[in-house]
């Protein structure tokens, strides 16, 4: 395997690790900066020193260092904000592995701060079987089973050309943020046929994942480490709504001088190719200040595109986000993503149908749904979902004139009144409003924003109405936990899926 060297004024470079979102939830005041997302050295080399910063707004006690889980220094810290240098000689036995470093500040009031770093260490060879990709695909490839495709810079596959995926296949993504972000990108008029299977998905993760062909369940890797890689992002020539009515735009997460990254146009049918049985993880690095990459981006995808089977782990910002485009999609699973699980905008006019959302420590909204920014207006249907809260998550959050139908849900392990997370009251975060422009749509005949057969599991204090904000309540009925009527058949992420493996679906019925 190929890596480049850092300087240590990279090493040295600011990197924030707390996820960028939308909607602001109130932390904690306990940051970590300085830490790099991961850097690779030689066995008998020396990492840093790296000077790193903690502040905490209530006064810091002590940050404590973990190597694989293990203890391995603890400092006492002083004051709001206190510099530390990090440093680490890798031994012999390092060679050739992913160490995974943890910081944790902790303040006076036991509210606490992380970071996690990825130090590779070692020339770990090409192996026969690994295949580092740097250039965009501009004509018609196939990636074979058995094989690992490590992503060394941001990829398009360009118009008119095919990028095949055999079922199996790992792809890995090379570290890097901004502008040297690594990404799988589908341009406008290029497609991907990636078609894994349930007993051989085809996996995205990071090169610090040391799983290999055959395996699901990565031998190194925690399912909350975050933002070490891209994402996947596939552009199309639907229609979507765009402010001023413009026929195409860049997506996020693309620098706006690359014309590969644009999307939108008006053929409805247009097809981006096929996925079926992926899983993507680890993915959602920073391209800059509220700009991060999808776990899956579609944007102007059309209704010849499929797209089946997709689960998305421990992405730093959205697990699947829609912008515009007809594309449907089925049987999705987001665990423990960084901003929101789904997000919708811009007038998509697809389904989502048979999904589960699994809220972790940074999930702000399980669903996001936006409204239209042009003239041109849609709506798309969600239904048949399970979704697992967490004391920092809502339910949904349905803003700017949202629209669309959303049937068959379940809602369970959200936050109670007296609830706290990190020392903040959780109070009004366990719930599904609707904004001021967005109540006339659900409100006003003919609806335009419809709920249908809404359940929820509930903790004590908490009622319908609280849960279900601005009259949603009137679609909604509380049920005992797994008694649910409605929600996912959870059978279709059995045996090939990350979430399956470490037993999360066990708390679905």
């Amino acid at each position: 395997m190929k890596f480049f060297s850092f300087t240590l004024s990279l090493l040295s470079a600011t990197l924030f690790f707390s996820s960028c979102k939308k909607e602001v939830v109130p932390d904690n005041g306990v940051t970590i900066s300085g830490i790099p997302a991961t850097v690779r050295i030689d066995a008998g080399a020396k990492l840093g020193p790296v000077n790193a910063t903690a502040a905490g707004l209530d006064g810091l006690v002590s940050l404590s260092i973990t190597k694989d889980g293990a203890p391995l220094s603890t400092l006492t810290l002083s004051g709001k904000s206190a510099t530390f240098p990090f440093e680490y000689t890798a031994v012999a036995a390092d060679a050739g592995k992913n160490l995974v470093f943890e910081f944790t500040v902790t303040d006076k009031d036991g509210d606490i701060g992380k970071a996690t770093h990825v130090l590779t260490v070692g020339a770990v060879p090409i192996e026969p079987n690994t295949i580092r990709v740097a250039a965009n695909i501009t004509a018609n490839t196939t990636w074979v089973t058995g094989k690992t495709y490590i992503l060394g810079a941001r990829v398009f596959v360009t118009s008119g050309a095919k990028l095949t995926i055999q079922k199996g296949v790992i792809i890995k993504g090379e570290a890097g943020s901004g502008t040297n972000a690594t990404s799988l990108v589908i341009a406008r008029g290029a497609q991907i046929d990636a078609q894994g299977t349930a007993t051989e998905p085809i996996i995205f993760t990071s090169v610090a994942d040391e799983i290999e062909p055959g395996q699901i369940d990565s031998p190194n890797m925690d399912p909350t480490v975050e933002g070490l890689w891209g994402g996947l992002i596939i552009l199309g020539r639907a229609k979507c709504s765009i402010s001023g009515d413009a026929a195409e735009l860049q997506v996020e997460g693309i620098p706006s001088t690359e014309t590969n990254g644009l999307y939108g146009g008006t053929n409805d049918a247009d097809n981006s190719g096929i996925i079926r049985y992926i899983s993507i993880r680890h993915g959602g690095t920073l391209i800059g200040a509220t700009n991060e990459i999808n776990g899956l981006t579609l944007a102007g995808v059309g209704s010849g595109t499929v797209i089946e089977n997709v689960e998305v782990v421990a992405n730093q910002d959205d697990g699947i986000e829609f912008f515009g485009g007809t594309v449907s999609v089925k049987n999705v699973l987001i665990w423990n993503s960084g901003d929101d699980a789904i997000d919708t905008d811009q007038s998509w006019a697809g389904t989502l149908d048979n999904f589960i959302v699994i809220c972790g420590v940074n999930t702000d909204h399980a669903l996001e749904i936006d409204g239209p920014e042009g003239t041109y207006n849609a709506a798309h249907t969600v239904k048949n979902g399970s979704i697992k809260g967490h004391p920092a998550s809502e339910f949904g959050d349905f803003r700017s004139a949202a629209r669309g139908t959303f049937e068959n849900l379940y809602f369970f392990n959200f936050s109670a009144p007296a609830d706290t997370y990190n020392g903040v009251a959780a109070a009004g975060r366990g719930d599904l409003s609707l904004d001021f422009s967005t109540v006339p749509n659900f409100t006003t005949s003919p609806q335009i924003l419809v709920f249908k057969k809404l359940e929820a599991t509930l903790k004590t204090g908490v009622t319908l109405p609280i849960a279900f904000r601005n009259g949603t309540d009137a679609f909604a009925t509380e049920v005992a936990l797994k008694a649910n009527t409605v929600g996912v058949n959870k059978a279709a992420f059995a045996g090939w899926t990350w979430a399956d493996k470490k037993g999360q679906l066990a708390d679905f019925k």
